[in-house]
């Protein structure tokens, strides 16, 4: 009986070895000329006006994570914050376009949000008091924080049908809340006018006629009330999906020079419900999609108003709240770190996230305030990827491992980000430099082995090759190979705040660059090359 057990441990331990492929590859960075560039504080997240009493799916996610509620005194909130140096904080989302400012002749009474079948998302309007404004500033001005806030684009308009809004914006209550914010010294980066009111719209919107000729009005308010304050925050538009007609139409409407930012909101896996969300995000061709839709928007913005940048103003994978037990797990850092490379790519300046705290997908748990995987996901991403994006040459590689390369951050050198999506290959890389080697173009022209072993570490640069080099690795995985585990390991390590509420430091394996690079299935690795000779990040 022993011997048969044996005998059975022996071949299944034969047949897991035999499931797991290793596929060697090549990767060529070229980092003589950045392919784009982001902004210097790419990462970006919303808090959003969601009550309470929101529900998706028989399910209720925001808790008190609203900005007329959430708790900016919790020392983990201003923590996870301050970590990123200058967080960009977009104050908006579905109900801004009903959130009215008490301020001006609008100073009495001011409620919050509550249930109202017949309302805009099933909602009343909801106010924003000064006090209110004044602890949220408090809040921006304590973290750093660098702030796009979306104001009422709604506000004198009313439904002339279903979905579609017409009559002429009044613009009074929120030239008063600018003015306010002026009077008290507040910064404000950007100021975004409405949401997802483009094209067909998300609940209501309107002709791009009428939404580019208030953007003009929009802007002489701006340029008007900051005379004597600087510095000018932006104006952003318009904050909603992508529709390639009205885009073109409302750059040709407002004018040259009038929008300084155009935003693109992306949910490209679906509805939080769907039960095929963790397949989507696991799915290379699916993930790949959405590069049709960032070269459009590129494009759309290159032709028609080449003077503003673009910016993914709200991305949370899946609408609708996020996916339960998905959105706030590891295997959702495949889809989001996938999702900022691939953005960067296509000339994307900032990337918001929906959200920072609240839903399902939200940054941070929205009762702990302690981080979700995703969280450290974007830390990394801020910390060790710099803002010029590099092309990367693949030989041999399958569809399953997704490789980018920027010039790293802070430091010479470049950052590799790989993300093994395969659940049974495991990849063994070789790093070189186009700059010192030539690309083999047929599997027929293999140079030898003592060549290759020559010329895949050439790429260091002018260093001496008697002195010893290294990487840094940062390899990220679940916690108990689960991927749907809220405990993301670095380096084998759980991240975890410490004892006293603080953001866990990164430490990376120190590697011997002539080692091979490893990547496992179904992880994901940042690698720092700090002596590759990278001309174009300089």
């Amino acid at each position: 009986m022993g011997f048969c057990a044996s005998l059975f441990l022996f071949l299944a331990s034969i047949s897991a070895i035999s499931a797991l492929y290793v596929q060697e590859s090549e990767l060529v960075i070229n980092g003589t000329l950045p392919i784009s560039h982001t902004d210097a504080n790419y990462i970006c997240a919303t808090i959003d006006w969601w009550p309470d009493d929101k529900c998706n799916y028989n399910h209720c996610p925001w808790g008190s994570s609203s900005a007329l509620n959430l708790d900016l005194s919790h020392p983990i909130l201003i923590k996870a914050v301050q970590a990123f140096e200058h967080l960009r904080i977009r104050v908006g989302g579905s109900l801004q376009d009903q959130v009215v400012y008490d301020v001006g002749d609008l100073s009495g009474p001011c409620h919050p949000f509550t249930k109202m079948k017949w309302g805009l998302f099933g909602f009343s309007k909801g106010c924003l008091s000064m006090n209110r404004w004044d602890e949220l500033n408090s809040f921006f001005a304590k973290t750093r924080s660098l702030v796009t806030f979306g104001l009422n684009a709604l506000r004198g308009r009313h439904q002339i049908r279903k979905g579609v809004w017409g009559g002429n914006w009044n613009s009074t209550n929120a030239h008063d809340f600018i003015k306010y914010t002026i009077s008290k010294g507040y910064q404000i980066h950007s100021w975004e006018f409405g949401n997802e009111l483009s094209g067909k719209g998300i609940g209501a919107m309107v002709h791009v006629e009428e939404y580019g000729s208030d953007l003009i009005e929009l802007r002489a308010i701006i340029d008007n009330l900051y005379q004597k304050f600087q510095p000018k925050p932006l104006l952003v538009a318009p904050g909603g999906f992508f529709d390639k007609e009205w885009f073109s139409k409302l750059l040709k409407i407002s004018g040259s020079n009038n929008v300084d930012v155009m935003t693109l909101h992306l949910y490209n896996l679906g509805p939080g419900i769907d039960p095929n969300l963790v397949k989507k995000i696991l799915d290379p061709n699916f993930l790949s999609r959405a590069s049709i839709t960032f070269n459009d928007f590129q494009q759309t913005v290159k032709t028609n108003g080449p003077w503003a940048s673009s910016w993914v103003g709200e991305s949370g994978g899946a609408y609708n709240s996020g996916g339960l037990h998905v959105s706030d797990t590891f295997v959702n850092s495949f889809w989001y770190l996938d999702q900022l490379a691939m953005a960067a790519k296509y000339h994307t300046e900032v990337y918001c996230r929906q959200s920072l705290i609240g839903g399902n997908y939200g940054l941070l748990n929205r009762t702990t305030f302690t981080p979700n995987p995703d969280y450290y996901s974007a830390l990394l991403w801020h910390r060790l990827m710099g803002t010029g994006a590099l092309s990367v040459e693949r030989i041999d590689v399958g569809p399953h491992l997704r490789t980018y390369a920027h010039c790293s951050k802070g430091k010479a050198g470049v950052t590799l980000l790989l993300i093994n999506l395969s659940n049974q290959t495991e990849f063994k890389l070789t790093v070189r430099n186009i700059m010192n080697v030539n690309l083999r173009t047929t599997k027929d022209h293999k140079p030898s082995f003592v060549k290759r072993i020559k010329s895949a570490f050439s790429w260091v640069g002018s260093k001496s090759t008697n002195e010893q080099l290294a990487r840094e690795e940062y390899h990220l995985t679940p916690q108990g190979g689960e991927l749907k585990s809220k405990t993301m390991l670095l380096n084998g390590v759980p991240l975890q705040l410490t004892e006293t509420g603080d953001i866990p430091h990164f430490k990376p394996n120190v590697v011997d660059v002539n080692s091979p690079i490893i990547i496992s299935p179904l992880t994901i690795k940042f690698i720092q090359f700090p002596n590759f000779d990278a001309s174009g990040c300089t």
